[in-house]
């Protein structure tokens, strides 16, 4: 969270799914993409998933965590006030 704004979460076995996944902010038209092009790594989450968030499963066989690092990255940008998100370069 940054100044009261969420940016990610963590859910692990979310309503009895067995899953660990990570559902984190996405710009406009991110979610679709991501969804369409890799529908086994990254789904459409119950409750946010209309506003555009996004879910990547991090209990799959190609997870790359230098991706999860430059997705959180993104999602704290799209949250944060400018100031701060400049911080990250």
């Amino acid at each position: 969270m940054v100044r009261a704004k969420t940016f990610a979460y963590f859910t692990e076995d979310h309503h009895g799914d067995g899953r660990l996944a990570l559902t984190f902010r996405a710009p406009l038209g991110e979610q679709q993409a991501l969804v369409a092009a890799e529908p086994d790594r990254f789904f459409v989450p119950p409750y946010l998933g209309h506003r555009g968030w996004v879910g990547l499963w991090l209990d799959g066989p190609d997870l790359e965590w230098t991706e999860v690092q430059e997705i959180m990255s993104e999602a704290y940008r799209l949250a944060a006030p400018r100031r701060l998100a400049a911080l990250l370069g």
